[in-house]
């Protein structure tokens, strides 16, 4: 290695979170410390799930309650103990590496630790969860990057990323991709923008984002288009919040009509969730609104619909009766329960019944040219 390519690279390690390596040493201190006194050491981790969470709009997203659960090393938890400290270990090594591993190779990494290797991947990510809730920080940080993109660009924007062999700044044209589409990269800390859209919309389907972009929707709205693919993952939630907040521009998002697009998609876009609560102020777009299919939609667009399956009704009626984003909008809880009223669900596509073009021609004008349209 050149000393210009090593020294680029120790100037990258030293931009690494420190805060991690320093809570990783005085957890190890600790448990040390406790088994030196012939004491039984503990881990305590936040517990991750919606009944331990609290909603303030002022904030804007999931924020943790103080309910913890414990991990004492005992008999009986002897082995899942050891895990979470070679998961530690691991990101260590990571960090000060300046390396990262996937979930999957980090699952795979283990199959080293002897009687400590995870027996399925569930396992092992269930461990890294617990450690980035315990010491409050996003997994990206630890070392741990996920095994998928972070979702599709395109529009009026230019990233700036930077050559990590080099350290030269590299900048990409997010309108430059002809029928292609920038790709989101698994971290995003690093990257800096420069654009002069108005807004950005986030598609639910990677279709709809094709059609978009194709016809060149970002051109005529000055907007930034951004494909989910489904509920969207941390990379792309951390690109769109860093996007909207450094820019200031806000985010409208673009759903099919049912309980799944608003409360497992859009709602986990918004304002997080219970299980990822201990880092939902990172990865979370709090000022995003929705523009996407509602049931006043359905009746007023005559769209072709698909009756709701009992694992809807159920999700509508958990979302009324647990969910502190629905209990606080009563916009949503009415647009829930006129879901259950109507007992049918419309896709985006649906909107093609009207032409191939229609959501560009009619319905996504209307929406922008209407804010009474938009829910919180």
């Amino acid at each position: 290695m050149s000393k210009r390519k090593k020294d680029t690279k120790e100037k990258l390690v030293a931009l690494s979170d420190q805060r991690v390596m320093k809570e990783i040493k005085n957890i190890a201190n600790e448990i040390y410390t406790k088994i030196i006194k012939i004491k039984a050491p503990e881990i305590r981790i936040p517990l991750r799930s919606l009944t331990n969470v609290r909603y303030d709009p002022k904030d804007g997203y999931f924020e943790l309650l103080g309910k913890m659960k414990g991990r004492t090393l005992t008999a009986s938890t002897i082995k899942t103990f050891a895990q979470s400290l070679r998961m530690m270990s691991l990101s260590k090594e990571l960090i000060t590496s300046n390396d990262t591993a996937t979930k999957r190779e980090a699952y795979y990494i283990s199959k080293n630790w002897g009687d400590a290797k995870f027996k399925e991947q569930s396992d092992s990510d269930s461990v890294m969860d617990d450690i980035e809730a315990m010491m409050r920080v996003n997994r990206e940080k630890m070392g741990f990057v996920p095994g998928e993109h972070g979702g599709a660009v395109a529009g009026k924007l230019t990233v700036i990323d930077r050559d990590f062999d080099t350290g030269k700044e590299v900048r990409i044209d997010c309108t430059k991709f002809g029928s292609g589409a920038y790709s989101v990269p698994s971290t995003v800390e690093h990257l800096k923008f420069d654009t002069k859209a108005k807004f950005i919309l986030a598609i639910e389907t990677q279709g709809m984002f094709e059609r978009l972009n194709k016809h060149n929707y970002w051109k005529k709205t000055n907007c930034i288009l951004v494909s989910m693919g489904g509920v969207p993952t941390r990379a792309c939630r951390r690109f769109m919040r860093k996007l909207s907040d450094e820019k200031k521009i806000p985010v409208y998002v673009f759903t099919d009509g049912d309980p799944y697009g608003w409360l497992n998609i859009y709602r986990t876009l918004k304002v997080g969730s219970g299980n990822a609560a201990h880092i939902n102020e990172f990865f979370c777009v709090p000022k995003a609104k929705f523009w996407g299919i509602t049931a006043k939609d359905i009746l007023e667009y005559k769209l072709p619909t698909h009756p709701l399956k009992d694992v809807d009704i159920k999700r509508i009626k958990d979302g009324i009766k647990n969910d502190p984003f629905v209990q606080h909008h009563k916009q949503w809880q009415k647009c829930l329960k006129d879901l259950i009223k109507l007992k049918k669900r419309a896709e985006q596509q649906a909107l093609a019944k009207h032409g191939l073009n229609f959501v560009i021609s009619n319905y996504l004008p209307e929406k922008l040219e209407n804010p009474k349209l938009w829910l919180p």
